[in-house]
């Protein structure tokens, strides 16, 4: 299996780092792709990748809420565009980038939103440039963040632990974009099945979003547990779990041929 997004530079994970990532291999995961939030989660990611390379594989880019309540803003993309440049083909992807519409987020909700989508167009533009996937955040933002991403010409996507409902989905299912359940899923199944059941299985992934979306709220989340989604998704679609490790591993290696 392939963990297609996680936060393994989190500090959560650095009393037992490597005893994570054996408990990892020995449930079956080849891979995660770490991702970044931000700017200051840049090296930690790079410098684990180099460290665990059979294992690793970094994503860089900055996340649409940078600090509790506060929406991004340009000085969070100070540095970026010259980072991304330099490391670009070390990277499996740009992310974690995307929208995020929570209202909690939003002080003044017109400019917020239209800041977010600058810097989101901008970093679409960086992967376009440098040939590499988008691993995107869409919380609140479903349905507007697939149609910014149409629109300005995302090609190779990754929607991960997608929000919104069946009917949000459809266009990116219609532009092939790829979307990815996280173990959390599990904990409310009877909303989220419709929403996996009307995603084509060549278009679903695996992700953990470690140390976040487990299969508990009051457990740190690990790759680990990237079972419990393959098992969510086996049940939605009423075929193996076998079938769906074997699909989900063959998506992953499509969307991201670096793995």
């Amino acid at each position: 299996m392939i963990d297609t997004h996680s936060h393994l530079a989190d500090s959560q994970f650095d009393n037992d780092f490597s005893q994570m990532i054996e408990r990892a291999k020995a449930a079956g995961v080849e891979k995660a792709i770490v991702c970044a939030e931000f700017r200051s989660d840049f090296e930690k990611i790079m410098k684990l990748a180099e460290e665990y390379p059979d294992f690793i594989r970094p994503a860089i880019g900055v996340h649409p809420v940078q600090k509790e309540s506060t929406s991004a803003n340009w000085s969070h993309f100070d540095g970026v565009e010259e980072y991304l440049k330099k490391n670009h083909t070390k990277l499996i992807a740009i992310g974690e980038i995307g929208l995020d519409f929570t209202p909690r987020y939003l002080k003044n909700e017109e400019d917020d939103k239209k800041v977010q989508r600058e810097i989101l167009k901008k970093q679409i533009e960086l992967a376009n440039e440098y040939n590499l996937p988008v691993n995107v955040h869409s919380r609140s933002a479903g349905k507007p963040a697939i149609s910014w991403l149409i629109e300005n010409g995302a090609k190779k996507v990754q929607m991960h632990a997608f929000s919104g409902n069946v009917k949000s989905a459809k266009e990116g299912i219609n532009a092939g974009y790829y979307f990815s359940i996280p173990p959390s899923f599990s904990l409310n199944e009877n909303e989220k099945i419709p929403l996996i059941s009307a995603i084509p299985l060549e278009l679903l992934l695996l992700e953990t979003d470690s140390p976040v979306l487990g299969p508990s709220k009051t457990e740190r989340n690990e790759p680990a547990n990237i079972g419990i989604s393959a098992k969510l998704i086996a049940k939605a679609k009423n075929i193996s779990v076998e079938e769906v490790i074997k699909q989900t591993t063959e998506n992953a290696k499509t969307l991201y041929p670096f793995l």
